[in-house]
C-alpha cells in the first residue's frame, strides 16, 4: 500500500499524533532523534501505522454505518418471503384469465362459492333496513316547542282582551268581533248612523258624509252591527249604551295596539305563525284549538315521523289530524303551529337493526355451483368467472404454483423500497448502527405476520409510532409509506382498511419525531385512533353500494376501526422501554426521563457530591448552549453532561468541589500517583456505575470521552518536582493521563471544552469580556493541541464560535448588580432616644 493510498483526513490524524509525541520530549536532542526517526520510515510504515485500528475509539457496530451487502441480500430476501405471500401459491388460471383450453368436470360436485356467499351476506348486511324507534327526548322537545308557542298566543290574546268582550245578549260575537277590528271611519260611521235612528237596512251614506269615504257601500256585518246597536239603544238607557260605546272603544284600542306590536314582531320564531286573524277566534274556539292540537300531536308522534319524510307528506299528514278536532277557523293556524312544532322523533334501534342485518345474512343461502362429471367448466379462449374458478380450484386444475416472475418483480420492489429507506437515512438519520436497522426489520416484519395471523387490523400505527419516535418522523413516515405501498401487492388484505390504517399511521409517525414526553405520545395515539376510524367511515361512505346503508354496520366498523388504532398505539406505548433497553435506544423521551433531576442516580449525586453536581449544572448549561448553536443533539447534551462526573461519588471529598473548605485530602496524602489514581478513578468508576443503573451507551460515552487522554496537569507537576529532589524516581507520563478514549462525537467534544472551561470561568469575577474570551481562547487551543479533538469532528470555525457562546453565557451567569443601600439590610443605626 502507498501513501498516497491513504485518505487525507486520516494522514492529517497521523501527522498530529506524531508531532504530538514530538512535542513531549522535552529536550532538543530527544526531539531531533524522534523526527529522525520518523523521517525514515517507509510509506509501507506510515500506512501501516495509519491504518491501525485505534482502541481508544468504539466498534465501528456502535458508531453506525452503512450495511453490508450480504445483510441488505438477506433483508430483502427476508422482507420478500413475508410480505409477497400470494407469489407463493399464485393459481395461473385465476378469475378474468384467459382459458387456454376447454377444461372439463372430472366428476360430479356441489362447491361452495365462499368468496360470493360472503359477499352476498355483506351486502344482505349492509342493505337491511334499519329498524326504528321513538326517541322520547325529541318527542320531549317537541312538546315544550309547541308549549312555548301556545304561551306566546296565549300573551297576545291577553293582549287584545277577551272575545267575547260584552255579553252576546247585547251584541252577537260576530258584530263584537267587527267593531273591535274595524276601521276608524267605519267605526264613526257606524255611530253616526245609530244617532241618526237609521233603519237596519241602512241606506247608502250621504256622499257628504264626513265619516264615511263617498262611494263606499256598507257591509252586512256593518248593517248587522247598526241594527243591533240600534236595538239595545231603544231598550236601554242613555248612560248604559254611553258604557257600552266606551267598552268597544277601549276594546278597540287594545285591539289596535296588539295588531301593531304583533305586526312589529314577525322576526320573532314564536310570534311569526300568528297574524290579526288569529283575535277573531273566541276564547272557546281557543281552547278548543289547543286542545286539539294536542290530541294531534300525541296521535302522529305514537305513529312517528322517519327522518328524510318529505315536508307535503307530514304536512297532509297533519291535516288530516287536525280535520278530526279542530274548528274550521282555526285549521290554517293550528296547521302552522303544528308543522312548526313537529320533526323526526324516529331513530334507529342499534340492537333491532343489528339482529335484523344478521338475520338477513344468515337468511342468504351459500353459494353453491354444481357440475356433472364431463360437463365444461370453461371453454378455450374465454375469460375464467368467479364459478368457474371455484370449480377449477376444487379439482386441482387452476395451476397453482409459486409465480417466480411475481417474486423476482417483488423482490426488485422491496429492494427498491429500502434503497429509499437507506437515502431518506442519509439524509435524516445517518450513522444508525446494525442494531437499529435491525430493530426496523424487525419492527416491519411483524406487520405481515400479523396479517397472516388473521389479525383485522394492521400494527401500522404502532410502527409509526414506534420508528417515528425512535429515529424520527422522516424514516417513520418512509417505512409506514412503503408498507402501505407493499402490502397490498402481496397480500391479500382490503385497501379501504389498509388505507384508513396508513392515513393515521403516517400522521403518528409525523408527529412522534417531535413529542417529548410518554404523555404526549398517549395522546398522540389517540388522535391516530381517531383519524383512522374518520378515514375508515368515509371511505366507507363514499364506496357504499346499497342506497340506504345500515348506519350501524358502518359506524360500527369506523368505531372498531378508531378502537384499533387506539389499541395499536397503546401497545407502542407500551413497548417502547423495553425496546430503548434491549436496542440502547436514545430518542428524545428517553433523554428527557433521564434528564430528570429526580432520578435515583443523580439525586444519590446532588446529595453525596453538591459540589460536583453544581458544577454538573454549569457544565450542563454551557454545553447546550454550544450544541443548539452548532445543530448538535441537545438533548444528548444534557443527558450526557448531567452523568458525566457520576464517578465522583466513590471518592467525593477527592475532588475541591465537594471539600466546602475543609482540609484537602490529598494534601493528606501528600503523594502526587496516588492522588492521580484517585483522580482517574472518577472515570473507571463512573462507567460501572453507568452500567449499574443500565444507562445507555451514548450517555456512559460521556463518561471517560469527557476527560479524553488529557493530562492531570496538577499531580504531573508535583511528580516532576519531587524527581528534581529525587533522581531515582522514575516519571511515566501515562500514569498522570486519563485512560480514552478521546472525544469520538461533537457532543461529548462539546462536554470535554466545557468541563474544561467551567472552573476558571467560576474564577473570574470582574474580569472583562475580553479577558474572559483570551482565558477561554487558550483552554481550548491547548486541548486541540493535546490531540483531544482529532476523532470529534470540531473544527478550528467551531472551536472559534464555542469560545464565544462560552463566554456570553458566563456573562449572563455574572451579570452587574445593582449595590443596595445598607438600609436595606437593617444596619442604619438605631434613632436616638427622646
Amino acid at each position: 500500500m502507498h501513501l498516497l493510498d491513504i485518505s487525507q483526513r486520516r494522514f492529517n490524524r497521523l501527522v498530529r499524533r506524531l508531532f504530538g509525541k514530538a512535542k513531549r520530549y522535552t529536550e532538543a536532542d530527544q526531539t531531533r532523534r524522534f523526527l529522525s526517526k520518523v523521517s525514515k520510515l517507509k510509506s509501507k510504515q506510515i500506512a501501516a501505522i495509519a491504518l491501525r485500528p485505534n482502541p481508544l475509539r468504539r466498534k465501528s457496530s456502535e458508531r453506525g454505518g452503512s450495511p453490508s451487502p450480504v445483510a441488505l441480500i438477506l433483508v430483502v430476501v427476508s422482507l420478500t418471503s413475508a410480505i409477497g405471500h400470494r407469489f407463493y401459491n399464485e393459481p395461473k388460471l385465476d378469475v378474468n384469465t384467459i382459458a387456454p383450453q376447454t377444461i372439463r368436470a372430472p366428476e360430479s360436485a356441489s362447491v361452495v362459492d365462499s368468496e360470493t356467499t360472503e359477499t352476498k351476506r355483506q351486502d344482505a348486511r349492509t342493505g337491511a333496513v334499519p329498524v326504528l324507534m321513538v326517541n322520547q327526548a325529541v318527542n320531549q322537545e317537541i312538546y315544550q316547542t309547541l308549549q312555548r308557542l301556545f304561551a306566546r298566543g296565549d300573551e297576545l290574546r291577553q293582549q287584545a282582551g277577551p272575545l267575547p268582550y260584552i255579553e252576546t245578549s247585547v251584541l252577537s260575537t260576530g258584530t263584537q268581533r267587527h267593531l273591535r277590528q274595524a276601521q276608524e271611519w267605519e267605526w264613526r260611521t257606524i255611530l253616526a248612523s245609530v244617532n241618526s235612528g237609521a233603519q237596519a237596512t241602512a241606506p247608502r251614506t250621504r256622499p257628504d258624509s264626513p265619516s264615511q269615504p263617498p262611494g263606499v257601500q256598507a257591509s252586512s256585518s256593518q248593517q248587522l252591527a247598526i241594527i243591533e246597536l240600534q236595538a239595545y239603544q231603544q231598550n236601554a238607557s242613555a248612560e248604559d249604551f254611553s258604557a257600552l260605546r266606551e267598552v268597544i272603544v277601549r276594546a278597540r284600542q287594545r285591539y289596535t295596539t296588539t295588531a301593531e306590536t304583533l305586526e312589529s314582531s314577525l322576526k320573532d320564531e314564536q310570534s311569526k305563525f300568528y297574524d290579526p286573524s288569529f283575535f277573531n277566534l273566541t276564547d272557546a274556539e281557543w281552547s278548543s284549538t289547543k286542545s286539539g292540537v294536542r290530541q294531534a300531536l300525541e296521535r302522529i308522534l305514537l305513529q312517528g315521523i322517519p327522518p328524510g319524510l318529505p315536508d307535503s307528506l307530514l304536512e297532509n299528514a297533519v291535516r288530516a289530524q287536525l280535520d278530526l278536532t279542530i274548528p274550521a277557523a282555526s285549521k290554517p293556524l293550528a296547521s302552522k303551529v303544528l308543522m312548526n312544532a313537529v320533526r323526526p322523533n324516529l331513530v334507529q334501534d342499534p340492537e333491532q337493526t343489528r339482529l335484523l342485518a344478521e338475520r338477513a345474512a344468515e337468511a342468504v343461502e351459500p353459494e353453491v355451483v354444481e357440475i356433472r362429471r364431463g360437463e365444461v367448466i370453461t371453454q378455450a379462449g374465454e375469460p375464467i368467472s368467479q364459478s368457474d374458478f371455484v370449480l377449477l380450484d376444487h379439482f386441482g386444475l387452476s395451476r397453482r404454483g409459486v409465480n417466480w416472475l411475481g417474486v423476482i418483480g417483488f423482490g426488485g420492489l422491496v429492494a427498491g423500497g429500502i434503497t429509499i429507506f437507506l437515502l431518506v437515512e442519509r439524509r435524516f438519520h445517518p450513522g444508525l448502527r446494525r442494531r437499529d436497522h435491525f430493530l426496523v426489520v424487525l419492527l416491519t416484519l411483524t406487520t405481515p405476520l400479523l396479517i397472516a395471523l388473521g389479525v383485522p387490523a394492521t400494527n401500522l400505527p404502532a410502527l409509526g409510532l414506534l420508528i417515528g419516535s425512535f429515529y424520527g418522523s422522516a424514516l417513520g413516515i418512509t417505512v409506514v409509506g412503503l408498507l402501505s405501498i407493499a402490502l397490498p401487492i402481496g397480500m391479500e388484505i382490503s385497501w379501504v382498511t389498509l388505507t384508513a390504517c396508513a392515513i393515521g399511521s403516517i400522521l403518528g409517525a409525523g408527529m412522534a419525531g417531535r413529542l417529548r414526553s410518554r404523555e404526549e405520545l398517549a395522546l398522540l395515539g389517540g388522535g391516530v385512533g381517531l383519524a383512522q376510524g374518520i378515514i375508515y367511515l368515509l371511505l366507507s361512505l363514499i364506496l357504499t353500494t346499497p342506497a340506504n346503508p345500515v348506519w350501524y354496520a358502518v359506524l360500527t366498523q369506523s368505531v372498531l376501526q378508531g378502537l384499533m388504532g387506539l389499541a395499536w398505539s397503546i401497545v407502542a406505548l407500551g413497548i417502547s422501554p423495553y425496546l430503548e433497553q434491549l436496542f440502547d435506544l436514545v430518542t428524545p423521551i428517553r433523554l428527557a426521563e433521564l434528564s430528570n433531576p429526580n432520578r435515583p442516580l443523580l439525586k444519590k449525586l446532588a446529595s453525596d457530591a453538591p459540589g460536583t453536581f453544581q458544577h454538573t449544572l454549569f457544565v450542563a448549561t454551557l454545553a447546550e448552549a454550544a450544541a443548539r448553536a452548532l445543530g448538535c443533539n441537545v438533548e444528548l447534551v444534557r443527558a450526557g453532561t448531567l452523568y458525566h462526573d457520576i464517578g465522583k461519588m466513590h471518592d467525593a471529598l477527592g475532588f475541591i468541589e465537594n471539600q466546602m473548605g475543609g482540609p484537602n485530602k490529598h494534601d493528606l496524602i501528600d503523594d502526587p500517583w496516588k492522588s492521580a489514581t484517585i483522580i482517574k478513578k472518577h472515570v473507571s468508576e463512573g462507567v460501572v456505575m453507568a452500567r449499574k443503573y443500565r444507562l445507555p451507551k451514548a450517555i456512559q460515552a460521556f463518561i471517560p470521552e469527557h476527560q479524553g487522554s488529557m493530562l492531570i496537569t496538577y499531580f504531573y507537576y508535583q511528580a516532576q518536582q519531587r524527581a528534581k529532589e529525587n533522581p531515582d524516581l522514575v516519571i511515566n507520563e501515562a500514569d498522570f493521563r486519563y485512560d480514552g478514549p478521546i472525544p469520538q462525537s461533537r457532543e461529548t467534544g462539546i462536554v470535554m471544552l466545557a468541563d474544561s472551561c467551567e472552573a476558571a470561568l467560576r474564577s473570574l469575577k470582574d474580569a472583562s469580556r475580553d479577558e474572559a474570551l483570551a482565558m477561554v481562547n487558550r483552554i481550548l487551543r491547548a486541548r486541540w493541541q493535546d490531540n483531544q479533538m482529532v476523532d470529534c469532528g470540531l473544527t478550528r470555525a467551531d472551536m472559534t464560535k464555542i469560545a464565544e457562546i462560552f463566554v456570553r453565557v458566563w456573562q449572563q451567569f455574572n451579570h452587574q448588580r445593582i449595590p443596595y443601600p445598607k438600609a436595606a439590610f437593617g444596619t442604619q443605626p438605631a434613632p436616638a432616644a427622646k
